[in-house]
């Protein structure tokens, strides 16, 4: 059989989407395992999560490079070409996820080893529980390409952005009460934020698979403006 016959070109197309759920599965691990060291203290984690996080960078790379030869030698059409960019979408927003994962975990590890007087606030707590749960529920619908599912995370998105300024606020308060551990403090918003970020990617997967399914392009639609302190 030739190789750029249809039949070789949908064998390669779905092995290549099989590697992006594999990749999502493995990212969906790395935030837990983030999470864990945010609400439990797991802070042993954190080195798992950075080994995870390299291999994530690799395995972006190589998706991204195999989509662009698929599409290069194969020419793909319709839905097809849906999947393909919605891959080469989702690849990216999962190896963004897993950096920030990265980032939350090793800085709630330098809170604990340098600002021992400063404990996680279960708010914070929650948030990361939240946004975990709205990253495992966006892979699950990737795996089921299910577009209405994904029209409701990306309206779950709006509490998590609600809870995000709330946590903000209050830890800019704590910040001007005690400017003393500023630092501290800092890494508590930072964290916070970085976590606002990775629900922002699920989001956006959530708005690819509404492309992949339906072919419509719903980012920003109707999107109002984040409110500024």
């Amino acid at each position: 059989m030739a190789p750029s016959s249809p039949r070789h070109a949908l064998r390669e197309q779905d092995a290549l989407w099989a590697e992006l759920l594999a990749m999502g599965s493995s990212v969906v691990g790395s935030l837990e395992k983030t999470v864990q060291a945010v609400c439990d203290g797991r802070l042993d984690l954190v080195a798992e999560v950075k080994e995870e996080e390299e291999e994530s960078d690799r395995r972006e790379v190589l998706i991204e490079q195999e989509c662009l030869r698929i599409l290069a030698l194969f020419e793909p059409v319709a839905s097809d070409l849906r999947r393909m960019a919605t891959i080469l979408k989702v690849n990216r927003d999962l190896e963004r996820i897993a950096d920030l994962a990265l980032r939350v975990a090793r800085r709630v590890r330098k809170l604990n080893r340098k600002y021992v007087a400063i404990a996680v606030p279960d708010d914070l707590k929650t948030l990361a529980r939240d946004v975990l749960a709205q990253v495992n529920a966006v892979h699950e619908t990737l795996v089921a390409r299910d577009a209405g599912r994904a029209r409701a995370i990306i309206t779950g998105d709006k509490p998590i952005d609600q809870s995000y300024r709330q946590i903000r606020r209050r830890l800019r308060d704590e910040l001007a009460r005690d400017p003393e551990h500023i630092d501290g403090w800092l890494l508590l918003l930072n964290s916070a934020r970085n976590l606002e970020r990775i629900a922002d990617h699920a989001s956006g997967i959530a708005e690819t698979i509404v492309f992949l399914e339906e072919g419509s392009i719903i980012r920003h639609a109707g999107k109002p403006s984040t409110p500024q302190d």
